[in-house]
């Protein structure tokens, strides 16, 4: 009886262990699967941080100058383009022509040229590409290749407060003398309404000629208008918008493999609400 009882104790025993062990076997098993999980989830989540931004790449498209992406613009339509300490140019299309450059793993080059100019280094294979707050329209469109458009922008009249010449958008006249940067889409919008146009280089001269009564008005871009009012008080902008708009980043026509590098990098920024976030940075500083 002793005998027996013994072997139950030990099979009792023996059973206990087995039990044991297989429990143990099932806990190693199960943490190795929620350290595997964990792992697939912090990879997944460490490859969507990646992606929320452009990474640092290189390219074996030919550019202007090798090691270079050489970058043409007019630095007088904040807040897309302008002069920061009187020399350094920022803006929105600073910020993403420093993405378009990281992802191509070239060294950034800005030259700062009249708004004709910038187009026509482009045209002539003198420059990379321009970002200049430019539109798309059937005649551009004839002797250059575009990009993606990456921001709206209205088109506004900015008066001078003290004489309002222009009492509202539908009061231009063939009489109004409308100032207009030389070569942006207002300027031909002006020109076909037959408008007296006054052609500028930048936008800072044409709102001095508004505040001294030499013009009747400015037509321009919103955001640049408000940047630009905001530094005159006698200037104020109506209630309203002419028509909106669209830009681009121009290149030589026919330069695909350019334009395929700076279309995917726009696309991402697009998604990512980049864009929105660097427009926000210029406008608020």
């Amino acid at each position: 009886m002793a005998a027996c009882g013994g072997s139950n104790s030990g099979t009792g025993t023996a059973d206990t262990a087995a039990q044991s062990d297989a429990a143990e076997t099932q806990a190693q098993s199960e943490a190795a699967d929620s350290s595997e999980a964990s792992q697939e989830s912090e990879a997944a989540q460490s490859t969507g941080d990646e992606s929320s931004a452009v990474q640092e790449g290189s390219s074996d498209v030919e550019t202007i100058e090798d090691g270079k992406l050489i970058m043409v613009t007019e630095a007088g339509f904040a807040p897309y383009e302008y002069t920061e300490d009187g020399s350094t140019v920022v803006g929105v299309d600073v910020d993403i022509a420093n993405e378009i450059a990281k992802a191509m793993g070239k060294e950034l080059e800005i030259q700062n040229m009249s708004f004709d100019g910038a187009l026509l280094a482009v045209q002539q294979g003198k420059a990379d590409f321009a970002a200049a707050g430019i539109s798309v329209d059937p005649e551009r469109d004839k002797t250059m290749d575009f990009s993606i458009e990456y921001a709206t922008s209205r088109q506004v009249v900015v008066v001078n407060k003290d004489t309002m010449a222009v009492e509202s958008v539908d009061g231009i006249t063939a009489d109004t003398k409308v100032g207009v940067q030389a070569g942006n889409t207002a300027d031909l919008y002006a020109q076909d309404q037959g408008w007296q146009v006054t052609q500028y280089s930048k936008f800072m001269e044409a709102a001095m000629d508004l505040a001294n009564n030499k013009i009747d008005c400015i037509v321009m871009d919103s955001l640049p208008a408000e940047q630009l009012v905001a530094k005159n008080d006698k200037l104020t902008i109506l209630d309203g918008e002419l028509f909106t708009d669209k830009y681009a980043i121009a290149v030589q026509e026919g330069n695909t493999a350019l334009l395929d590098e700076i279309n995917a990098v726009l696309e991402q920024l697009i998604a990512d609400g980049k864009i929105d976030e660097y427009t926000l940075n210029h406008t608020t500083e």
